[in-house]
């Protein structure tokens, strides 16, 4: 019975970031090849293509991240755990909508940086719990450090 718990509790930590991703990607794909075709971007902006699959890793890696943290944490930092997933998660669609269904870049800049330092929190959180949990979120990291800068010089640009 343990067992089918935690097989539970994993799906649905995987299930859920998708499931985010996927209802933001809804509400702003019709955006993408109207508005956002539309905008000046830089030379380093990669293909539309790319960004689909690099979301789909980064939200099974933060569904897996959040498993291990939580199954590893001591009971007094489990809320914290998922307070802090959960914020991040928030934010993260928020900005999809600020950006895209929006077109408020320039809010949708301040806003990634609150979704960063978010990350990062959160990455420091899952680190007392499981090392491996807050390393599997530095691609996030990462990749959000990007966006933020693209969207820094989509804001400049138009």
């Amino acid at each position: 019975m343990k067992k089918m718990k935690k097989i539970i509790f994993l799906t649905f930590c995987l299930v859920l970031p998708l499931i985010v991703g996927a209802l933001s990607s809804y509400f702003t794909s019709p955006n993408i090849p109207t508005w956002y075709a539309s905008l000046h971007k830089p030379s380093f902006n990669p293909p539309n293509d790319i960004f689909a699959p690099v979301w789909t890793i980064l939200y099974l890696a933060m569904g897996i991240s959040f498993y291990l943290a939580f199954t590893n944490a001591e009971k007094s930092n489990k809320s914290r755990i998922v307070y802090s997933f959960t914020f991040q998660l928030i934010l993260n669609s928020i900005w999809s909508f600020l950006f895209f269904q929006f077109h408020w870049i320039g809010i949708a800049m301040i806003e990634i940086l609150l979704l960063w330092l978010s990350i990062f929190a959160m990455i420091i959180t899952f680190y007392k719990s499981n090392r491996i949990a807050a390393y599997a979120n530095i691609p996030y990291l990462t990749w959000v450090s990007f966006a933020a800068i693209l969207n820094y010089f989509i804001f400049i640009l138009n």
